[in-house]
Formats: structure tokens, sequence, C-alpha cells
């Protein structure tokens, strides 16, 4: 069999269920290969959004996504989304093609420096060197992008490797696996955890999926101590965890599972002096044997974490518009009351109101990384894993213009999310830096136009609608969330700022 057989046998084996790719004349021979693999492809419309796309399918499955895209300038533009993905601790494999072996160092198509442009950006980059070897550097790809603290993998494929013929075998499904994670939190861990007063478990991005989030809720209910999942670029301020600013600087012992004491805690300033903080490992989570003392501190942080403004309830628009981000959540809502509903959350500060208001079982956001752009591959990716769910992405406008091809993909592959557009005209985030940092006087150069981007969906075959008053806003997202097809809801919303909590606003 040809190099290419063997990396599409090794993906089936190794229980990829899904490539999400763009084609290259370097990869060609493993799209002839997926065949006979039975490996389904996607064929999406710019390579940072085939790694968007596998980023999100390893967040909502566990498992590594795969994201194949050719070499050199598809290679460059791959490797972008890669960061997001690495501050997500999302599981990932990029497979990227590559200049012929014997043809480097003279001038060959696409040559270009790939595994070292990507190093900075995964856990592990390299180039297969023999066609022999290609299935063990899968499996051991695999396995790395799910060990220990997830994170993405490259690996270039130079095409004369493809193409070259080879008598190795296909790596046995073990081969695949990592190694059995260690707990997270040790006995002494545990017993700072016991003894405190008010205690705190704080899990970094890796937990933020379904199992991860149903895993801290089982600790919690065991042990008393509140456990929650930090993964917002907004850190102390994310939206989606009310006065959480106020949980941290009142614990004693705060204990952080696979989570930095980076920037989104002040770095370790989030905390009071005098506070115990243990950085734990990734692994695991359980409260083990044992008596935990019970007192009213649980309850006083979920109550913290839980916190909105009170006056939230009563936002309602101008009856000619703009409306409220709230308002906009609000409606949303009811589209994800299913067990298995998606929300995708990103952009500014649209993106921020959207997780302030708006919860479901499964949720992606852009993350830590604080990149945008990268809802619609994210939505689209979302249904596939979960095609009886309801999938909603809200986006800012700005947001929308980095990947709004990927709705002719979401089409052509009968992926029907609805994406709700806040459309406020504007880099809103950023413009609200100039307000606060500049003056309104010197708050320029941020503008965007009031696009109809529901017509832009609708000229790639999808549903759009356009919301300018509040009493059009349920029936058009009824009306998306029945098309059968993706579809595009495109909101005026105020410019205003994301929520920063505090209990004097209310």
């Amino acid at each position: 069999m040809r190099g290419a057989d063997l990396v599409a046998r090794a993906l089936a084996r190794g229980g990829a269920r899904q490539v999400f790719s763009l084609s290259g004349n370097h990869v060609m021979p493993l799209f002839d290969a997926a065949l006979d693999a039975k490996l389904p492809i996607l064929h999406v419309r710019h390579e940072a959004a085939a790694v968007h796309m596998a980023d999100a399918w390893g967040r909502l499955t566990g498992e590594a996504g795969v994201a194949l895209v050719t070499g050199g300038p598809g290679h460059a533009n791959a490797i972008a989304a890669l960061y997001t993905a690495l501050a997500a601790d999302s599981p990932l494999l990029l497979l990227s093609g590559h200049a012929p072996l014997g043809e480097l160092g003279k001038g060959a198509f696409q040559e270009m420096a790939q595994a070292e442009m990507a190093a900075h950006l995964c856990k592990a980059s390299w180039t297969v060197r023999a066609a022999d070897s290609l299935g063990e550097d899968i499996a051991r790809a695999m396995r790395m992008a799910r060990a220990g603290r997830p994170g993405p993998v490259h690996l270039s494929l130079p095409a004369d490797l493809l193409e070259e013929n080879t008598e190795a075998a296909v790596p046995a499904p073990a081969d695949f696996l990592p190694e059995p994670a260690v707990t997270a939190l040790d006995e002494a861990t545990l017993d700072a955890l016991r003894k405190a007063k008010k205690p705190l478990l704080v899990a970094g991005p890796a937990a933020g999926h379904a199992g991860g989030r149903a895993a801290l809720r089982a600790f919690e209910e065991t042990s008393g101590v509140p456990a929650l999942v930090m993964e917002s670029p907004r850190g102390v301020n994310d939206p989606s965890l009310g006065l959480l600013a106020e949980v941290l600087a009142v614990a004693d012992v705060a204990v952080l599972v696979g989570k930095r004491r980076d920037f989104t805690l002040k770095f370790g300033a989030a905390f009071a002096p005098e506070c115990r903080v243990i950085e734990a490992g990734y692994g695991p989570i359980a409260a083990g044997a044992g008596p935990w003392a019970r007192s009213g501190w649980r309850d006083e942080a979920r109550s913290a974490l839980a916190f909105r403004p009170a006056h939230w309830a009563g936002l309602a628009a101008a009856p000619d518009g703009p409306l409220h981000p709230v308002a906009v959540g609000r409606a949303v809502q009811r589209l994800l009351a299913g067990p298995e509903s998606v929300l995708v959350a990103d952009g500014g500060e649209f993106g921020q109101w959207a997780q302030a208001s708006v919860e479901a079982p499964h949720r992606i956001i852009n993350g830590v990384a604080g990149a945008i752009g990268a809802a619609l591959p994210f939505a689209a990716a979302a249904k596939l894993a979960r095609p009886g769910a309801s999938v909603v992405a809200m986006l800012g406008d700005g947001t929308f213009g980095f990947h709004c091809a990927e709705i002719d993909t979401a089409v052509r592959c009968g992926l029907d999310y609805v994406a709700v557009v806040g459309n406020d005209a504007c880099w809103n985030a950023e413009y609200q830096i100039q307000l606060r940092s500049y003056g309104a006087a010197r708050a320029r150069g941020l503008d965007l136009l009031p696009a109809r981007y529901d017509q832009v969906a609708a000229a790639f075959g999808a549903h759009g609608e356009l919301v300018e008053r509040p009493e059009e806003l349920a029936p058009a997202l009824e009306r998306a969330a029945k098309a059968r097809r993706p579809a595009c809801v495109n909101v005026r919303i105020e410019r205003v700022a994301a929520p920063v909590f505090r209990r004097a606003s209310e």
C-alpha cells in the first residue's frame, strides 16, 4: 500500500470519525486513500476553519479532532487557529502536506519550515521522515494530543512519502491510547481542602466540556467545595461567572487543577495574600474517602457566581430598536432547552453578553486565547458532533467576517445550526477601550457597515432574517430553528460595553 493508505487506515483505527480538510496538491493522495479507509472528509473553505472545526470536535467529544491541509500557504493559513486550540486545552491533530523530502533545499514547490512554524503553537510538531513510520507517527501524535494536558499536535507529511509503497503494518488500537490519567488531587491536597473554611477548586479549560463539568459537579456535591471552570479571556471578569472576583478574593485555600496562575487570575493577585494556592496537575477529580465538613460557604459562593443585576429582568429595547444584548439572549435561551443543546459564543462585547445571559448543556467559546472569528466553524463541527441537538452560535458582526464562507460548507453538508449575529456596526470591544482610555472625541477607526449579513447567508443558500425591532426577534428565531438548513438571524443591537459585575450595580 501507499504511505497515504497507511495514514488513512491509521487515522480510522485510531478512532477518527471525521476529518476537516481543504484540498491541495500535497494531500490529494490522502483524499484518495480516505475512500478505501471509509474515513469521512468534510471539505471547508479556509484552512483555519478546518482547524477550528477539529478544535470544536475535540472539545465536544474528547477525541482528537483531525484537520488536514496542504503544505506551504495552506499550512500557514491553518496554524493561526492552533493558538485558540492550545489555549483551550483542546485535543487536535493537524496534518499538513509537505514538499517532498527529496526536493528539500532545491526550491521545491511550496517548501517551508512547517514543523518549526507550528512548534510554538503545539504540544509537539515534527516532519515524518520515512514512509514505514507514517502509521507509528500518527499513533504517537493521537496519543500525545489526549495525554496529560490535552492540546494540538502537528505532523508534516512529505508528498513523496505519501506516494511511496510500504509494507508497514497499521498500529494496533492500543497504540493510539494515552496512558491512564493519574488523579489530580492527592491526599495532601484533599486534606487542605477539608480543613479550609472557604475552599475553592478552579479547573482550567480542559474541564470545560460537559463531562468535565459533570465531574466538577459530582466533586462539589460530595465535598461541599465550590468547583468551577475558568476558560474566558476576561478572567476574573468572566461574565458567565457573576461575582467571581469576590469569590476568589475571600477563598482561604484554592486548588488549581490544570489551571495556570496566569493573567486570568492576575498572576495570583486575584486571591488574598493569605490564601494558600495549590497548583495541581491534570487528571480526574475525585473527592476521595473521609468526612467533609459542611457550612454555608458553598451556597454563598454559588449565589455570587450566579449573580446577575436585578434590572436585567426588565431590560427592554425601544419600540423601534436597536435591541439590548440581554433581550437577545433571553430570546435565544428558548432554542437551547434540549439536553444536548450547544451554545457557541464568540466575539468581543456581544460574545460576552451571550455568555452572561445564555446557558446550554454544551458550550464552546473563543477561550483564553482571546482570538475571535471561529464561531461559524465551531457551530458546523458542533452540529456534526451532535446532529440531533440544537446548535446556536451567538457572534458579533466583526466575527462574522472571518469565516462567513463556511456557511457554504454548512449548506453543502446539511449542518443546520442557527447563527445569531449581534450587529452594532462596530468593532465594539476595541471601541470601548477607546472610550475608556482616550475619550469619545478620539474613538475613531472602528466603525463597520450595518451590513446585511442575513443576505450574505442567504446567498450561500442558508435561511436569513433581519431583526430591527423587538417584536421581530422571537418569530425570526422560531423560523430559523425550523428552517432545516443553516440560518442567520442578523439583529441590530445597542452598542454597549460587556458587563462587569459589582454588587453596587443592582
